[in-house]
């Protein structure tokens, strides 16, 4: 039984967490899953096929993080199967924050746990109001451990230890306060939100979204350094030059769309849960 699906339509591809019964709770089989749908993204998204990918999930919950039942059978899992266990999981937070084109995640209820690394691997997150965020892992003896680089990076170093420390729920304005969120609306108006910021990411350019999004990972590294400015410097140079940077200039001072950007028939994600 899938756990989760993937469908791509004019360049967008929607990943979806579908186990609402369970409140897309998370466990090795749908860490397999999500592994195996980015892999192919990763493919699909350097050759410019995928633009952006739209990740969400079906029911009232985002994502209530662990599954129970995976629980139960950690209890018996020893030092090396954790290990195997806990870089799966690893590796789908690297997989999802390291997407060449652009990532938005929708984000219309409760997300616990691993759920908040999701969203915080993503590069835009739109939110219902209804939305709540806990890093609820020490309640139960554990900790934010593997999803830590992506959510401090979100929230920054003095707000992570405040609330990996504390598990306190995270309402929707507070996460888009400290910045978690990008955007928070009203729970009806969610997935029009949602095709909004997918058309602005698709008017802009793919290859110039790609490289940009590559760059942004390079300096955020080393932000000044000889190194890091002869590469912004060597970026901006190559795509000037570049066919796609050509095309963008010349429809700005022609007064006319890019080619990247005529209207097409992606469908929207009110329509694609009617």
């Amino acid at each position: 039984m899938a756990y989760s699906t993937l469908t791509i339509d004019h360049g967008v591809a929607w990943l979806t967490l579908n186990r609402p019964e369970v409140h897309n709770a998370f466990d090795d089989s749908l860490i397999a899953e999500l592994n195996d749908h980015l892999s192919r993204l990763h493919s699909l998204a350097d050759t410019g096929d995928v633009r952006v990918v739209v990740l969400g999930s079906e029911g009232k919950s985002f994502s209530a993080g662990a599954d129970l039942n995976w629980m139960k059978r950690m209890v018996d899992y020893d030092l090396d199967d954790n290990l195997a266990d806990s870089r799966k999981l690893a590796a789908l937070m690297h997989g999802l924050d390291t997407l060449p084109c652009p990532t938005l995640c929708r984000v219309q209820g409760a997300a616990f746990g691993g759920a908040v690394g999701l969203a915080a691997c993503c590069d835009v997150v739109v939110a219902s109001e209804k939305a709540r965020f806990c890093l609820s892992e020490v309640k139960i003896g554990l900790s934010p451990a593997v999803i830590s680089p992506y959510v401090q990076r979100a929230l920054g170093e003095r707000q992570m230890r405040r609330f990996a420390l504390t598990a306190e729920v995270m309402d929707a304005p507070t996460a888009l306060e400290l910045g978690l969120a990008h955007q928070v609306v009203e729970h009806d108006a969610l997935d029009s939100a949602v095709d909004a910021m997918l058309a602005t990411l698709l008017a802009g350019s793919p290859q110039a979204q790609r490289a940009t999004k590559a760059l942004m990972a390079t300096v955020a590294q080393t932000t000044d350094a000889d190194a890091t400015r002869e590469h912004t410097c060597q970026v901006i140079a190559r795509l000037r030059v570049s066919p796609e940077g050509q095309e963008g200039l010349a429809s700005f001072l022609e007064k006319r769309r890019p080619t990247w950007a005529e209207p097409n028939n992606t469908p929207n994600a009110s329509e694609r849960r009617s």
